[in-house]
């Protein structure tokens, strides 16, 4: 082809560049092409009668005879033009064949051909039959390539011969085809509308073949000569162009962003140049060529036909449609890029706007969509579906708005109208098919629609709920057609074959590649219902590959070849899938995708459309709650923000605006009187425009804006408003005032009600209305012609609701009887009723389209934007939004059917949709679908199980091994499934299987066939895959894969009962996947232990044996398995598995079960002792619980392996840190009470284990004397004697206790020099002191099971073990003297108890260890034992004798308490005292057992107060305390004693207290204090006196303070002594006798200076006692200290 001139030659040398290319073409073939020709005219008898013709031929065969008629080919060509008008049919074939010779030569591209044309040029309407000068009255002589165009066109009239015709069509083709001859404009429709005239006026098959493919290739080169993006390509010719788009019409035209390469605005159109002068390219005509025939064939498209033309598929209104549609849709098949092309642009020549091509011809194709999509007849149906799938897979990113109108108003409904047909809902299936195919559109059908709350619909979930009930839509019992196939199949076939109808008459013969071969579809229910799974698996396969293909990245476009491939070959013969061509074509859209993505788009961000989303559903649910109620809407509204604020015109410009509210409940709410509404309906009715328009439409507006409610008041309200309004915006009306315009209005309803009410009779008239309205203007009447107009319009047109024009008419359903039945003889009522409601549907439509064109002409397109898909993760929500009709659409046909083909679909399906679930773990969705998949195996139900259900096990088995990793919860559906299988498996070999239903249940068998393939090699396989890939599956999937696992395994245990040969078939599997997973890392198998260990626990107690036996052998083999892996130092994996075996060990009862484990525990030490670490620890854990057992040979086996490892892998065990375990194992042996022999020769054991550990190298105690660190002595010192010291406090058998503490404190003597101070520390914290708790606490006491065992620990092995501390710590004196206070602490404790004996043995403790250490205390030491002895004479003073409360009669009753001290001797039990406050404050009167409890204390704290004065008295008589205790220390004591004396004393000359407590019950007889008074006295006398006359310096310094205590007590004892009486007080006087007689010899020892200086105190006191009969030895201590007064005063001389 010649190139195409550039836009800088002008058009004289492009065109004469041309001319010399024809020229030379010319010269050659002249003769051969013209002359003949020329002569045949000449020859002719038309010729002979026509002088013009007859002149003209002969110059022109004089010029080519001569050779120069290439110069000039207007004169060649005249005569054949004559020739044609002659309607001679010889001389028309003759010259019309030499046309289109000499076009093919290119002889008619004369200069005149590219003669400028005025920009733009003028757009010749398609109708139109003018003549060229008529149609171009501004060129002064029309174009040689125009003169040819009519010439040949004007051949052609609905009498032109058939030969004449394939001429005319012939010439025309070579014509527009021909590469250097342009034909543009009005000329090129010419010559299209010739053509499409022969084939429809033709009879001849052949010419209408010929015209048919003439027409087809005509279009398809006016629109591929187009080049697409040229400019955008070639950016020299872009910057050269004069004209293009100017930056304001860019913006108000289309808001799409074009590439940045578009031309700009020239210099010209900046500068203020006329648009009209702008020159246009060659490739600005094609792309109004192109415009030009696209629009022509859409008006033809969308003529109407007649009900006639409908039934008659030959007739030529029915093959001019289809002929358009087939053009319309091979256009949008093949040109595609140019309808997407943003520099394909359009010069208005009746305005300077420049349009988009898509923008141009947008309106036409959708009013042909609109028009053509509700056609009762298939074959146009079939046709708009598949140009409205063009539209949809290639132009979506420009027709955004469009394509939602024409899916909600047309594609929609028609699926879900009862009245459409099962052929029309299979098409738009067919077509929703492909595009579920398409992952890419179906992502933005999504995001564009459902995500965006400017759109009605939620497209794609729409969809989705109808395709679901297409599925599970229940099989009508009689049939659509007598003919349906028994099980149509759907095989995707190319459209290649003719159909039967000859091609000439049937313009459905033309083949369009990508199309679908509909004569197979809708011939039944079952058909479609097949259909609309198959559209369900598609979309499923989409979201699969769209959302989880493997390596997606955000920014990767979709319309790649290869994520579509992912859709799963396997299974594109089995569903209704375009041939490969529809591939391509969807690949091919894809690749149009990529122009519009690099566009700067917003990126896909898909957290923003999330929230979009959300957004309209809050609206949705906004909308619907304001159509049940509105006022509880609009408050929602305004909540949730939909509703800027509470002002009246926000809540109007909401109501008026928002698609979806019902129009009834809109006027409900502003009809309502409350101030609020009132507002809001002015404002409402504010917002609506009637300026200059005429009074009905203005009406018409309001009325359609709202449904006027019924009560009158409301009416008047609105009519007030309305008219107010009306006026307001129209001064030019015939109404005097707003009162005509209200009741004109008022009246204008009632005619509309008049005149379309069916209850209404007797219509109301013209005159009628007239009558109505007279006088109504101030006075006057309006004029007739005025009210003509509105009653016309009323009654041709009823005022609707927009809404109700929608609803669908209701056919009346013919009634019974026969008059009726011929009635409706030869109706199709299903189509007349399809009929009504699609014209509804096509107007409405029609209507949308054009008020949406008017919108976008005003430039308010920005809300379209479309949005392109690109991240992955929108399959989420996608799924979310609809995976309820997905589980029901799928689950629906499993269930009803068998055929397997559907089942495989549907299998496919759940496959698809449990892949989504699991990539974007959608917990919810994963287990509704897994365990729906479950059920559907019947494995639960085998009688009822049929091949499908096979099928599904195969599935869920495929399911398992896929998703593995994300199958979480959903793992136990799986398992269970398989454990079933396998029940099944046995069940159908004949094994006997326990069941744990009914016992009378009888049990069906699967069929024979079925029960053979569940052990076929696939579903085997695919069984034992999902537990031999375990070792694939993820760190946290394996942890879910065995948590499953074991829960199906208890089940099956559970349900086997006590059976012999119990089901175990998930256990073995637990055991299995653990080798299979055995090389895990630690961190993973640590956490799969947890839950296997913790199994094995439950499962080795299973109270049936074989159960535990196989349980335990597995473990046994795991373990050595296990035991073969290495351990590092301190991990404790081995530690953790053996644990079962301990669990196992205590929990389980059966000894063969429990000799078992003893058994698998000597089998490992056998084979792997060498790998064993950590696990030691649990091993004598085991053995620990065995010692527990109370079956012998169990504890006797146990305690044999313990000897044997002890001594032969001693070396190893203490290596690997189980020391400590090994000792408590043996302790755990003393300890039991009923195996003393296995007691003794532990405890023996156990001391045994010391010098071996001395010795061992492993325990590093240095040979060489070096004192052993402390973390040595912790390791192994400490848990020995923690042995002995856990044997002493829990040790069942006495000797074993005794032995126990024999040994603690022997070892203690015999190794504790080698001890650090620190860990003497320890010892004395941890071990000595803690064995005394149990006088501290009670919660101690809680170890024993009955008091009398505790009575038997205290009195024997705790009195035992005080005794032995004290020893120790004579013997350590010098390393345990820092532990000095916590002993005294103890020895306190032991003496400040209830019972005396253990009081006792405290207090002889307490003496021993003073006696023996007394030359070893410092003075520290003496003060600190000094303060124990004060504390402790404190706390046993009873300081509650003197509380008046206890002296108070209660009720009358004076009960006797039991002498308690006596009686505590019989068992001995800890209770420590309470120190009491010297004046105890008890303002409450205590009861009964308070004063019982009170009393016993008392008494116990008198007892103990004499036992500390004795004892005191026993340390301070002996020697060896007394001459080293400080005297500052001894005073201190002397003080306390004195305290002592003083409080009995105190007590004893209280009569009237002692006569009270006795009264109450204190005692049976009078109580006293007698003998605590005597014996402090006696203690106090002794110690003064001897410290008074002690020698040592500082008893001499302390002699003054002496002094003051001993004389008057001394005093205070003898004036005691003189009053008692001898009859009644004989025991007192025998209990002072001594102290006085003491006291007496002390003051005669006193030197002569403090003798005389006390005499005149102590004279009387002496003298009194003569007159008393006194003991000898205190008449003997008389006559000793008379003497001495004797000789002090001089009265007799002392002697020498």
């Amino acid at each position: 082809m010649p190139p195409t001139p550039s836009s800088t030659t002008t058009p004289t040398s492009a065109t004469s560049h041309r001319r010399s290319l024809t020229m030379s073409k010319g010269r050659t073939v002249s003769v051969v092409l013209i002359s003949s020709a020329l002569e045949t005219i000449l020859s002719s008898k038309d010729a002979k009668r026509s002088g013009p013709l007859r002149e003209s031929a002969q110059k022109a065969l004089e010029m080519v005879r001569a050779g120069e008629g290439g110069d000039r080919p207007r004169e060649i060509f005249e005569p054949l033009r004559l020739a044609c008008e002659t309607r001679n049919e010889k001389l028309m074939i003759a010259s019309l064949d030499c046309i289109s010779k000499l076009i093919s030569y290119s002889f008619f591209a004369e200069p005149s051909s590219a003669q400028i044309l005025p920009s733009p040029p003028p757009s010749p309407g398609p109708h139109g039959r003018r003549s060229i000068s008529g149609s171009h009255t501004s060129i002064p002589q029309p174009s040689l390539v125009d003169l040819v165009v009519h010439t040949i066109t004007a051949c052609h009239s609905e009498n032109t011969p058939e030969t004449v015709s394939l001429q005319v069509v012939k010439a025309l083709l070579s014509l527009v085809l021909s590469p250097t001859i342009f034909v543009h404009h009005s000329s090129l429709l010419k010559a299209v509308r010739t053509v499409y005239n022969v084939f429809l006026l033709s009879t001849d098959p052949v010419n209408q073949m010929v015209a048919q493919g003439g027409l087809t290739q005509m279009v398809h080169h006016v629109f591929s000569r187009c080049k697409v993006d040229q400019r955008s390509n070639d950016t020299d010719e872009a910057s050269t162009l004069k004209s293009s788009l100017s930056s304001e019409t860019l913006v108000t035209s289309q808001p799409t962003t074009l590439p940045s390469s578009t031309p700009r605005p020239s210099l010209d159109t900046l500068h203020g140049a006329p648009a009209d002068y702008r020159e246009l390219t060659t490739q600005d005509l094609f792309v109004k060529d192109a415009f030009l025939v696209f629009r022509a064939l859409c008006k033809l498209t969308m003529k109407p036909l007649n009900s006639e033309s409908e039934r008659d598929i030959k007739s030529h209104a029915m093959r001019s449609k289809l002929l358009s549609l087939h053009l319309v849709l091979t256009v949008l098949n093949s040109h595609m890029p140019l309808f997407n092309d943003p520099s394909a642009i359009i010069y208005s020549s009746s305005s300077n706007d420049d349009t988009m091509f898509i923008q141009a011809i947008n309106q036409y194709l959708c009013l042909s969509l609109s028009r053509n999509a509700v056609s009762p007849v298939p074959q146009v149906f079939e046709v708009s579906v598949e140009i409205f799938w063009r539209v949809l897979s290639g132009m979506r990113t420009k027709l955004k708005k469009e394509i939602e109108v024409l899916l909600h108003e047309i594609f929609i409904p028609i699926l879900e109208m009862k009245t459409s047909t099962l052929k029309q809902k299979a098409v738009i299936l067919g077509m929703l098919s492909r595009l579920c195919q398409d992952p890419q559109a179906l992502v933005e059908i999504y995001l564009n629609y459902d995500c965006d709350s400017e759109a009605v619909d939620n497209i794609y979930e729409h969809l989705m709920n109808i395709i679901s009930k297409i599925c599970t839509s229940p099989s009508s019992s009689t049939p659509q057609k007598a003919n349906d196939p028994a099980s149509p199949s759907l095989q995707p076939h190319s459209k290649s074959h003719n159909s039967t109808v000859p091609p000439s008459l049937n313009s459905t013969s033309l083949s369009v590649s990508g199309s679908m071969d509909t004569s197979m579809m809708g011939l039944s229910e079952a058909q479609l219902r097949r259909q609309g799974l198959e559209c369900m698996v598609a979309v499923l396969r989409s979201l699969v590959s769209w959302g989880t293909a493997a390596g997606r990245t955000p920014g990767e476009s979709s319309a790649d070849p290869t994520t579509r491939s992912q859709i799963g070959e396997e299974t594109r013969q089995e569903t209704v899938t375009p041939d490969p061509s529809v591939e391509g074509l969807s690949v091919s859209a894809g690749s149009f995708e990529a122009l519009r993505q690099q566009t700067p788009d917003v990126v896909d961000d898909p957290t923003k459309f999330e929230s979009a989303k959300q957004k309209k559903t809050t609206l949705l649910e906004g909308i619907k709650k304001f159509n049940f109620k509105p006022k509880r809407g609009v408050q929602f509204l305004i909540e949730t923000g939909f509703i800027p604020s509470r002002a009246p015109r926000d809540v109007a410009q909401f109501l008026l605006t928002t698609d979806g509210l019902a129009k009834a409940m809109i006027g409900e709410y502003l009809g309502e009187g409350e101030e609020e509404n009132i507002a809001t309906m002015h404002a409402f009715v504010d917002l609506l425009d009637f300026r200059n328009l005429p009074f009905i439409d203005a009406l018409r507006i309001f009325l359609q804006a709202f449904r006027l409610p019924g009560e009158a008041q409301k009416i008047d309200r609105f009519m007030l408003k309305f008219a107010e309004r009306y006026i307001a915006g129209n001064a030019q009306t015939p109404f005097a005032n707003a009162d005509t315009a209200y009741v004109l209005a008022y009246s204008t309803i009632l005619l509309n009600t008049d005149a379309h009410s069916p209850q209404v009779k007797n219509r109301m008239t013209k005159s009628d209305f007239y009558k109505n309205n007279r006088g109504i203007n101030d006075g006057a009447s309006l004029p007739e012609e005025f009210l003509s107009t509105i009653y016309d319009d009323i009654v041709k047109n009823e005022i609707r609701m927009k809404d109700e024009i929608e609803s669908a008419p209701i056919i009346p359903t013919p009634g019974p009887g026969f008059a009726n039945a011929l009635a409706n003889v030869g109706r199709d009522l299903q189509k007349e009723a399809y009929m009504l409601q699609s014209n509804g549907m096509a107007n409405k439509t029609e209507a949308l389209f054009k008020t949406l064109m008017r919108s976008q002409r005003k430039g308010s397109r920005t809300g379209d934007q479309f949005f392109s898909a690109s991240h992955f993760v929108h399959g989420r929500p996608m799924f979310e939004v609809a995976w309820i009709p997905f589980l029901a659409g799928l689950s629906g046909p499993l269930q009803n059917t068998d055929d397997l083909e559907i089942v495989e679909l549907c299998l496919d399906g759940f496959k698809n949709a449990i892949h989504i679930v699991c990539f974007f773990n959608l917990e919810l969705q994963r287990n509704a679908f897994v365990t729906t998949l479950g059920k559907f195996t019947f494995l639960n139900n085998l009688g009822e199980m049929k091949a499908k259900n096979m099928e599904a096990i195969k599935t869920l088995l495929d399911v398992a091994v896929t998703e593995g990793n994300s199958l979480k919860g959903s793992w136990r559906e799986v398992l269970t499934c398989v454990s079933q299988l396998e029940h099944m498996q046995l069940i159908s070999s004949g094994v006997d299987v326990p069941e744990s239903g009914k016992k009378g249940r009888s049990r069906k068998l699967p069929a024979e066939e079925l029960a053979n393939e569940s052990r076929s090699t696939h579903i085997t396989v695919a069984a034992d895959m999902v537990f031999s890939l375990s070792h694939y599956l993820s760190g946290t999937a394996i942890v879910d894969f065995v948590q499953a696992l074991c829960d199906v395994s208890w089940e099956e245990i559970q349900s086997s009962g006590l059976s012999q040969h119990p089901r175990l078939f998930s256990l073995q599997k637990l055991v299995e996947i653990s080798y299979y997973n055995m090389n895990r890392i630690r961190l993973e198998w640590s956490n799969l232990w947890d839950i296997l260990g913790e199994h094995f626990n439950q499962v080795c107690c299973h109270n049936n044996p074989h159960v535990g036996f196989f349980a335990l052998d597995s473990l046994r083999q795991l373990s050595t398995r296990f035991l073969e892996k290495e351990e590092l130092p301190h991990f404790k994996f081995q530690k953790d598995f053996l644990k079962p075996f301990e669990y196992t060990m205590t929990h389980n009862a059966n000894p063969d079960i429990r000799d078992m484990v003893l058994q698998c525990l000597q089998q490992m030490v056998q084979a792997r002792v060498q790998n064993m670490r950590s696990g030691w620890r649990t091993m004598f854990g085991v053995f620990s619980a065995a010692s527990r057992v109370l079956t012998e040979r169990i504890a006797s086996s146990a305690f044999e392996i313990v000897t044997r490892l002890n001594e032969d892998h001693f070396a190893a065990i203490v290596r690997h840190g189980a020391f400590a375990d090994l000792t408590v194992c043996i302790t755990d042996f003393c300890k039991v009470s009923k195996y003393q022999k296995i007691s003794l020769l532990a405890i023996a054991m156990l001391r045994g284990v010391i010098p071996v550990m001395l010795k061992s190298p492993e325990c590093s105690f240095n040979p060489d004397g070096q004192a052993p660190t402390d973390d040595t002595m912790i390791r192994f010192w400490f848990p020995v004697l923690f042995g002995f010291y856990d044997i002493i406090m829990n040790g069942e058998d006495l000797e074993v206790r005794r032995l126990a503490l024999d040994s603690l404190f022997t070892t203690l003597k015999t190794y504790g020099s080698t001890y650090p101070v620190e860990f003497w520390d320890t010892v004395c914290q941890e071990l000595l002191f803690p064995i005394f708790a149990v006088l501290k606490s009670s919660q101690d006491v809680s170890r024993f099971s009955t008091q009398e065992d505790m009575s038997v620990w205290l009195s024997t092995t705790m009195i035992q073990a005080l005794r032995d501390l004290i020893d120790l710590y004579t013997f350590y004196f010098d390393i345990l003297e820092r532990f000095l206070d916590g002993l005294l602490d103890l020895l306190c404790v032991c003496i400040c108890q209830e019972n005396d004996t253990l009081a006792r043995i405290g207090t002889s403790c307490l003496q021993q260890f003073l006696e023996n250490n007394v030359t070893k205390l410092n003075p520290s030491r003496w003060e600190r034992v000094a303060t124990t002895f004060v504390r402790l004479f404190r706390t046993t003073t009873p300081h509650q004798l003197f509380d008046d409360n206890l002296r108070v009669e209660l009720d009358g009753s004076n009960p006797d308490l039991p002498d308690t001290v006596e009686s505590n001797g019989q068992a001995i039990l800890p209770a420590p005292l309470s120190p009491t406050n010297e004046r105890p404050v008890v303002e409450v009167k205590p009861s009964l057992n308070d004063r019982r409890r009170i009393f016993k204390q008392i008494i116990v704290k008198c007892v103990l107060q004499l036992l500390l004065i004795e004892t005191t008295n026993d340390l301070l008589r002996n020697d060896a305390v007394y001459n080293n205790i400080p005297p500052e220390q001894l005073l201190r004591l002397m003080g306390v004693l004195d305290h002592s004396y003083q409080f009995a004393r105190m007590f004893n000359d209280d009569k009237e207290l002692r006569t009270g407590l006795w009264k109450v019950g204190f005692m049976k007889h009078l109580p006293n204090l007698l003998k605590q008074e005597s014996s402090s006295a006696a203690t106090l006398v002794h110690v003064l006196l001897r410290m008074y006359f002690d020698e040592r310096p500082e008893h001499q310094a302390a002699r003054p303070q002496i002094a003051e205590r001993l004389l008057p007590l001394g005093l205070s004892v003898l004036q005691d002594y003189t009053k008692l009486r001898s009859d009644t007080q004989a025991k007192n006087i025998t209990a002072w006798t001594p102290v006085v007689a003491e006291i007496l010899e002390g003051f005669c020892r006193f030197d002569n200076k403090a003798f005389v200086r006390y005499l005149p105190a102590i004279f009387p006191l002496t003298t009194g006692l003569l007159a008393r009969d006194i003991a000898p030895e205190i008449r003997l201590g008389l006559k000793m200290y008379f003497e001495r007064v004797g000789y002090s005063q001089g009265i007799v001389e002392a002697p020498r």
